[in-house]
């Protein structure tokens, strides 16, 4: 089934959904190591970062936010400041419609508009919807981190994807 989204820039009426939805992912073990549920005020300040932060509606916005992509720093070193670091998450009601090709298909130009040269993230290998959906948006995975973290007990390996993305910096 695939749905028709409008993208546009999150804003802080979005903030509760984007927090109701992220904190779906973090009780589902899916997709993050984080345990701990975030509030409204923990996301709110995400809308001041100055790498793209985006929501997914449906055309006429009836029935809110269905997913979120949002960049962010890689590293504080000011050699990365290039390189955003990205999440994705798409509301459980919502998966299946191709939200998160809406999302990724507005956040590339979106990022490299801003300057941004690479995206990267993290997944769990066994995360195969992620997976397919970076590789159907020009993400390589490049390596795995072996043990990266322990997610309730357990040690989890995670893959490593990237996208170079096109800038008009000059070496």
């Amino acid at each position: 089934m695939t749905t028709d989204a409008a993208v546009r820039a999150a804003t802080a009426a979005d903030v509760p959904t984007v927090t109701a939805i992220h904190n779906a992912g973090i009780r589902s073990r899916r997709a993050t190591f984080e345990t701990v549920e975030r509030t409204p005020n923990d996301v709110r300040p995400w809308l001041d970062h100055p790498h793209p932060f985006l929501v997914a509606t449906a055309p006429d916005d009836a029935v809110g936010v269905l997913g979120w992509v949002r960049a962010s720093s890689y590293r504080a070193r000011a050699c990365y400041a290039g390189i955003g670091d990205f999440s994705v998450y798409v509301a459980e009601h919502a998966r299946g419609q191709r939200i998160g090709d809406a999302l990724l298909s507005a956040f590339i130009p979106a990022c490299s508009d801003a300057g941004l040269w690479k995206l990267v993230a993290r997944l769990f290998p066994a995360n195969t919807a992620s997976r397919a959906l970076c590789a159907r948006h020009g993400f390589r995975e490049v390596g795995t981190y072996e043990k990266h973290a322990q997610l309730d007990g357990v040690w989890r390996d995670v893959l490593i994807v990237e996208r170079l993305l096109p800038t008009t910096l000059t070496p």
